[in-house]
């Protein structure tokens, strides 16, 4: 027997009407001031409906549109929860990502690295750009590739991410 759309969701149903890990949710939920589910007698999460569909708004961006959790957040802090419940719900088409970020493919289409061989040469793909002929032996070209500021202001984000992650998912971590 399915619930009404009025319901109040469970933890474990909330995550598979939306398709992710219990454990996503919980994480989300440290991220993501807005999400705030009831918690009954021995911490037991129950989402409103509100709730579920701004999760599934903040999942479209994320896992569809390719925004990353702090990308997210600047949306829910310029436009609100409403705005991300509705991307949820379809109604409306979410804005376009911005910066640098803004040409990078969408999630899941970007080209694989080309397959290392044994003796470090690269399998040639059909589409693959020819090979850039080899210096000879001694001569060396020196090549420095540096990030821009903004880039690398984006990966220290990430890292920071990433470790914040890490410390929730690992308590042995300390915080």
């Amino acid at each position: 027997m399915d619930k009404s759309p009025d319901a109040f969701r469970t933890i474990s149903e909330a995550a598979e009407e939306l398709d992710v890990p219990q454990h996503v949710l919980r994480f989300w939920e440290t991220r993501f001031s807005q999400i705030k589910p009831m918690k009954r007698a021995g911490g037991r999460r129950y989402y409103r409906p509100a709730d579920v569909e701004l999760l599934k708004g903040i999942r479209s961006l994320l896992y569809k549109e390719g925004y990353t959790i702090r990308g997210v957040q600047k949306i829910l802090k310029e436009d609100g929860a409403s705005y991300v419940a509705s991307v949820g719900r379809g109604e409306i088409e979410p804005r376009k990502r911005e910066g640098e970020m803004a040409s990078a493919p969408p999630p899941g289409t970007a080209k694989s690295a080309p397959r290392v061989g044994k003796g470090g040469s690269t399998a040639a793909s059909p589409d693959a750009a020819p090979a850039q002929p080899l210096l000879p032996l001694g001569e060396v070209r020196v090549v420095v590739n540096r990030l821009s500021e903004n880039h690398a202001d984006m990966l220290r984000a990430a890292l920071r991410d990433l470790g914040d992650a890490r410390r929730i998912l690992d308590p042995s971590q300390g915080r």
